[in-house]
């Protein structure tokens, strides 16, 4: 029996793929390449497609006798989906509830899902546990929480058994320098701080330095990628050692404010980074902070690379030898 990584080219989805390969799983990676690279995958196991096509599913996941999906391959640009809702509601709900039809047909049970912090919206309290309100405030938190709520009702149906991870912002590298975060273009502050030490922007523009936070500047809750990928390997053997649905938060529990991580980036690669304060972004939250004790308590999980420091310093790392990323577009 094998297990399908759905997005296995992209960041996260790399970074569970090499775990899972250096824990001699038996993997299958499907990915459209739309924004995922062919050179991160670490397995000959791959197949380009989407997850709307149906019978290109069902062709993989006989060939490989899957038993196990893993679902990475969602849009998750803020702004873009406040922008163009559409585009987040066809491929984030419709192609994802297409992949849940086909485990449906195929009788396949277990399946974890990558959801977001984006589902509380602006929390009323801090940290965030899985029952806080969920107000998204743009579509993107809006599609996975839909996604969500059909989950819970094809399983109560049909009997698959899920893992809902809501991620904290996800940053850093693998240590061993091969894969990293590569994004064209770049959203996400951590790769977008470290592009000006690399020549690459003459600066960080802060977007709003007036939230209700200790500098004016939002605060988030950084997980590094291997830590996430962890959870994941973690995850698969909670359902196959029939573990009951759950939905858990992923993150460090610690909050930082743009600035803050700026500051350390400085420290790391000891440049300057110069920065411009610029308008507030539609759809961003003051502080979003985990409690990441349910995943603790339900699959043992403990962050080993839990200093901001040393995700930024991993981060650093890759990006200093890819300067232009995997550069296979």
């Amino acid at each position: 029996m094998s297990i399908a990584i759905c997005g296995g080219a992209g960041y996260i989805g790399s970074h569970v793929v090499q775990k899972l390969i250096e824990e001699n799983r038996d993997i299958v990676v499907i990915d459209n390449l739309e924004y995922g690279h062919k050179s991160a995958i670490a397995t000959p196991n791959f197949y380009r497609g989407n997850i709307g096509d149906k019978d290109f599913l069902k062709t993989v996941f006989k060939k490989h006798n899957v038993d196990t999906v893993v679902h990475l391959c969602a849009y998750i640009e803020v702004g873009e989906s406040v922008l163009h809702p559409d585009k987040y509601y066809i491929n984030n709900v419709v192609n994802a509830i297409n992949l849940l039809n086909v485990m449906k047909e195929m009788d396949i049970k277990n399946f974890i899902f990558s959801s977001t912090a984006a589902v509380y919206g602006e929390p009323d309290i801090i940290p965030l546990v899985e029952t806080s309100n969920k107000n998204p405030s743009n579509a993107y938190g809006e599609t996975k929480y839909a996604f969500e709520n059909a989950l819970k009702w094809y399983s109560n149906a049909y009997g698959i058994n899920y893992v809902i991870f809501r991620y904290f912002n996800v940053a850093g590298a693998h240590p061993n320098g091969h894969i990293g975060e590569d994004h064209s273009p770049e959203s996400h502050l951590v790769p977008i701080v470290l592009q000006v030490p690399l020549g690459q922007r003459e600066n960080i523009k802060i977007f709003g330095d007036d939230y209700p936070t200790k500098d004016g500047t939002c605060v988030r809750d950084y997980i590094h990628v291997c830590d996430l990928a962890n959870a994941h390997s973690l995850a698969i053997d909670y359902l196959k050692k029939g573990g009951e649905n759950t939905i858990l938060n992923l993150g460090n529990g610690a909050g930082f404010t743009v600035k803050e991580v700026i500051d350390v980036a400085r420290e790391i690669t000891g440049h300057s980074i110069p920065t411009e304060i610029v308008s507030r972004r539609a759809g961003d939250p003051s502080e979003l902070v985990a409690s990441s004790e349910k995943a603790k308590t339900v699959l043992g999980f403990t962050p080993q690379f839990a200093e901001l420091k040393t995700i930024i310093e991993t981060a650093w790392n890759w990006h200093k030898s890819h300067p232009n990323g995997f550069n296979d577009k």
